[in-house]
């Protein structure tokens, strides 16, 4: 039986829209992956440090017979293909940055892959491409998408035009 996992995907350098997309076909072409659904595209402005560019984020929904840990892997794999280098710091500008938010009901506190993601309550462009594509989420451990929403109290992020 699939596993049905959500992937936050955000990009804000070398042609950011490009990259989302292009990551998007490089996730629906993984092996033992389908594609099931993909959010609009969202600009954000960035969490960390401003004196970068605005954010192109988007949330898929994949079903899989992965493993977390062997997705995780594919996923990295596809950052590195997109010129991801990891010593920008917390929160700097990335060409690709993957997370995979909810991988079906699990719950881990494992250093290497905390699901669901322990960001995701939080964060307006996550929660709002979520809410997009499956408004009935169920969350472990968490509230629901609309709760989580309202207490956000944020307004939705732009929508990015292609």
């Amino acid at each position: 039986m699939p596993n049905h996992v959500f992937i936050g995907l955000g990009s804000n350098l070398s042609n950011p829209v490009q990259q989302i997309v292009n990551a998007i076909q490089d996730i629906s072409a993984l092996e033992q992956c389908s594609l099931e659904l993909a959010s609009s595209l969202y600009e954000t402005p960035p969490m960390g440090p401003q004196d970068q560019p605005d954010y192109i984020n988007a949330v898929v929904k994949i079903s899989t017979s992965l493993k977390p840990y062997q997705l995780l892997d594919a996923l990295q794999g596809i950052e590195n293909q997109h010129g991801r280098s990891r010593d920008t710091g917390r929160w700097g500008a990335r060409t690709l940055d993957l997370d995979i938010l909810l991988y079906d009901d699990i719950v881990s506190h494992d250093p290497r892959l905390t699901l669901p993601h322990p960001g995701l309550a939080s964060r307006a462009f996550v929660l709002y491409p979520l809410f997009e594509i499956d408004r009935q989420l169920k969350l472990p451990n968490l509230a629901t998408l609309q709760q989580l929403i309202e207490e956000l109290d944020e307004a939705p992020p732009r929508i990015a035009h292609q």
